[in-house]
């Protein structure tokens, strides 16, 4: 993987954790059928792996991703307590 692409990335998504699930899902579907699944969104990528294909679409906004919205905790139901 290309650390210039790496970085590069890294600033558009500010999350690690997320860009590692990006890019990961995205070299899923781009190596999936032997080669044959996705094709990649940007223009020459010859010479470029998976990852960097990916790390290109994401800095070239081709890939974007909607953050969840915050989790709450649901209501619990007032008498449906078990005592152990």
């Amino acid at each position: 993987m290309n650390a210039e692409l790496c970085r590069k990335a890294a600033e558009k998504i500010g999350n690690p954790n997320i860009l590692v699930n990006l890019v990961s899902k995205r070299v899923r579907q781009l190596t999936s059928a032997g080669g044959a699944g996705s094709r990649p969104l940007v223009d020459h990528v010859e010479h470029l792996g998976a990852a960097d294909i990916a790390l290109r679409e994401i800095i070239e906004d081709k890939i974007t991703y909607e953050p969840l919205p915050e989790a709450t905790e649901p209501a619990r139901t007032p008498g449906r307590h078990r005592r152990l």
